[in-house]
């Protein structure tokens, strides 16, 4: 409660840029948890101090721009960047990064679209796609924006509705935080199915020609 209350305050005196600056910085990896940013941002809309659709777009901004600026820093850099820098201490380990290749081999462009649901591995999968240029820009810029029209007005709005029934908010935030990563966990498995079901098929068709 601590936290978020402390971000209200902050917003609520700097108003849309420090939505924008904190949302911004989240998408670099910094341990700010951009869940509770997106709601401590609903609130201040719910109190009235900013407007809730301005707020799901400024949010919006400072979620894809953080999250274009770590995917090209890897593209331009390379891994070398992020062993230097250690932006965020064993965030961006030669070890995750290999692990995330795997996922990437597995379940393809969906692990982008999964990583805005998956806090703490949302810039590291993002800065991989980078490094490896898994795909072009415009493809991750998509993918992101799509995930991005979930999450933001959804933790926006819980903010905005809750401003004022903090108990209520709490809850939901836990709820929300668990249903987001249940979502992650559907979509893999989703995506597992389909690959299985494509080599089943392939296998088929090879077997009868």
């Amino acid at each position: 409660m601590v936290e978020i209350q402390s971000l209200v305050d902050f917003f609520q005196n700097h108003g849309y840029l420090a939505v924008f600056s904190v949302l911004l910085a989240c998408g670099f990896g910094v341990p700010i948890p951009e869940d509770i940013s997106l709601v401590s941002g609903g609130i201040i809309a719910g109190l009235g101090y900013a407007d809730p659709f301005m707020m799901v777009m400024i949010s919006m901004a400072g979620v894809l721009i953080g999250d274009a600026v770590i995917f090209m820093i890897g593209r331009k850099f390379g891994e070398r960047f992020f062993e230097k820098h250690r932006l965020a201490g064993k965030k961006f380990s030669h070890n995750r990064i290999i692990g995330i290749q795997e996922w990437f081999a597995r379940y393809g462009k969906w692990v982008i679209f999964a990583a805005r649901f998956m806090p703490g591995f949302r810039a590291p999968i993002f800065a991989t796609a980078g490094i490896t240029r898994f795909v072009s820009f415009w493809t991750f810029f998509a993918i992101d924006f799509l995930a991005a029209l979930i999450s933001v007005p959804a933790w926006v709005y819980l903010g905005y509705y809750g401003a004022t029934q903090r108990e209520w908010l709490l809850k939901w935030i836990s709820r929300g935080q668990k249903g987001a990563l249940t979502l992650a966990a559907i979509v893999a498995v989703l995506v597992l199915f389909s690959i299985i079901f494509k080599k089943k098929v392939s296998k088929n068709l090879n077997g009868h020609s």
